[in-house]
């Protein structure tokens, strides 16, 4: 068994606790499997969630590190990693995705202790957003360990950049707004003075391949590329793409269920 490692990661934003700016989720078919396949390849453990016999909460020790949610198949959507990004309210943050031609497909609706959205944007990439009306009593993760990060491929980073610093307040200058800074070819969102997530142009939305349309992907760190990239070959994955660059070598894998998820030697999204 392999798993991820926090300390990798020293430069990027933790994603759980109640002030982290992002949280991951799993869409899958079957709960148990995807307990099993996790668990074996990224060293997860597992407790049931507030939402019910089909939504648990991933563990990296004592420390949340995603949700896992199963969907019936009668339902139509799409099996993947979603990125929800934290908000002050849900139903004003759900209006600017409108305004801005994106799409709200589900909520805001209550879910626990918040309020969730599922959207895409103009380009049709999904992700969330999360409004907290509860306090958090889970631990927050230290400040220096980040369990995932994220990636956008899209069509145009530059107009993705504006499309999500209008929906999140992202360079708004706000108290604890996160600042977006153009590097390069692609666009780097920092929390906090932590790199969150990368934005990179190329993205193709009628592309067949779903490595090339605009989506959101979910990086996880890990100690041993290899050794986990085996792991999930035995335990029913698959390698979708291998790739060297940023630093390092990022693999895509696509889990038992088909949901795209990657693991890196790549310290940082920056």
């Amino acid at each position: 068994m392999t798993g991820s490692d926090p300390r990798t990661a020293s430069s990027a934003a933790p994603l759980t606790g109640p002030a982290a700016p992002c949280w991951v989720t799993l869409m899958t078919r079957d709960l148990e499997a995807a307990q099993r396949f996790y668990g074996r390849v990224l060293g997860w453990s597992f407790r049931p969630g507030r939402l019910g016999e089909d939504f648990s909460v991933a563990f990296r020790g004592e420390i949340p590190v995603a949700g896992v949610f199963a969907v019936s198949s009668a339902y139509q959507v799409a099996v993947a990693w979603t990125p929800y990004f934290a908000v002050e309210d849900a139903n004003v943050a759900a209006s600017r995705v409108r305004e801005r031609s994106g799409t709200v497909a589900v909520g805001p609706l209550t879910l626990g202790k918040g309020r969730g959205v599922l959207a895409s944007d103009r380009d049709g990439a999904s992700f969330g957003l999360w409004q907290r009306t509860e306090p958090s009593t889970s631990p927050p993760a230290p400040a220096d360990h980040a369990h995932a990060w994220l990636r956008l491929r899209t069509r145009n980073a530059f107009d993705a950049a504006i499309f999500y610093g209008e929906v999140l307040d992202w360079a708004s200058g706000r108290p604890g707004a996160c600042d977006v800074a153009y590097e390069g070819e692609e666009v780097i969102v920092r929390c906090s003075g932590h790199a969150l997530a990368r934005i990179s142009s190329g993205a193709v939305e009628a592309a067949v391949d779903p490595l090339v349309r605009p989506h959101w992907q979910v990086q996880f760190p890990v100690t041993d590329l290899a050794a986990t990239v085996a792991a999930a070959e035995r335990h029913g994955g698959a390698l979708a793409e291998d790739r060297t660059g940023f630093g390092g070598t990022e693999v895509t894998l696509r889990d038992p269920d088909g949901a795209l998820f990657a693991v890196t030697e790549v310290r940082s999204p920056a």
